[in-house]
């Protein structure tokens, strides 16, 4: 077992006096009276049992016994300083480090990151893009964004954005088709897949949204699949294809008129996003302004789309 440490003050007062030579100095330095510093040396050497300073003629100079145990005292100050600001640079500033899928990361959160990185020049943003669970201190990550449906364990889970799917293609793919000619464009159009690890059932796949549309009669399983929602969408912008494509993914490229949903709008998941991190790091500034500013892109986004984000 630990021998019991001497206060913290008393070990202090000896650093102190011990690097200035001078009682006088160490009281100036801790903001206390010269009989303040004496007293905690004194109760340092109490117990101790050994005198740590020798006095002579006006002058002092430290012990056999202070010149032992002062390399080790200085070092363990030193460390918790060290310590002490490590601390205060993960809450002030630094490196946030952000677990998030890849598709999210790419059609969602990068497109905005720069307004973030805006409002706090101190703190810089590591994308950590991944599908699978995080650890979070084993892979010092400080903050997730997971789609699912809400259920991690231990932690602090906040819904984010819910989500919706609907066909969306190029506005190029319907050049020249009339609307009565929609259905007749799903027989011909290529159907791309969004065959990614979500395990969401209320996901409608293309079998499921032809035959809830009445056209059952058309083969929705054919084409390409992608294990990448971020995929699907790209393709569908390249005019690949009609993608069923996730309305939070598709979002920014239907506002740049890159997509069109030519059938309205979707159909409302179970699945959303959430921020999830462990509770403790909620108290650090550069997490707590990260899931501020989230929120705001959130409620920015339900605003445009008039619905609400979560």
């Amino acid at each position: 077992m630990r021998r019991r440490l001497p206060p913290l003050n008393a070990l202090r007062a000896f650093e102190v006096t011990a690097r200035h030579m001078s009682v006088t100095k160490a009281a100036d330095e801790l903001a206390v009276t010269p009989a303040a510093v004496s007293h905690q040396i004194k109760a340092l050497e109490d117990h101790l049992g050994l005198a740590l300073f020798e006095r002579t003629k006006g002058t002092l100079l430290l012990s056999d016994a202070g010149q032992a145990i002062l390399p080790g005292i200085r070092d363990g100050f030193d460390n918790f300083d060290s310590a002490l600001e490590a601390v205060d640079n993960l809450g002030d500033a630094g490196v946030l480090t952000v677990s998030v899928a890849p598709s999210f990361a790419a059609k969602w959160l990068l497109p905005r990151l720069d307004r973030f990185q805006t409002a706090f020049p101190d703190i810089d943003v590591r994308v950590a893009a991944s599908m699978t669970l995080t650890d979070f201190q084993r892979d010092g990550v400080d903050l997730a964004i997971r789609y699912g449906g809400g259920r991690y364990g231990n932690l602090h889970v906040e819904r984010l954005l819910a989500e919706a799917v609907s066909p969306v293609c190029s506005p190029k793919l319907l050049e020249g088709v009339a609307a009565s000619g929609i259905e007749a464009l799903l027989k011909s159009a290529t159907l791309l897949h969004d065959d990614s690890p979500d395990e969401d059932p209320s996901c409608p796949t293309w079998p499921m949204w032809l035959k809830a549309a009445g056209l059952a009669d058309i083969d929705g399983t054919r084409g390409p699949r992608f294990n990448q929602s971020s995929l699907v969408v790209e393709a569908a912008v390249r005019g690949r294809g009609i993608a069923l494509g996730k309305a939070r993914l598709a979002a920014e490229d239907l506002a740049a008129g890159s997509l069109v949903k030519p059938f309205g709008d979707g159909v409302a998941v179970d699945f959303a996003y959430y921020i999830v991190c462990p509770t403790a790091k909620l108290v650090l500034r550069k997490v707590s302004s990260f899931c501020d500013w989230l929120r705001a892109e959130a409620s920015a986004d339900g605003a445009k789309s008039g619905s609400q984000p979560a």
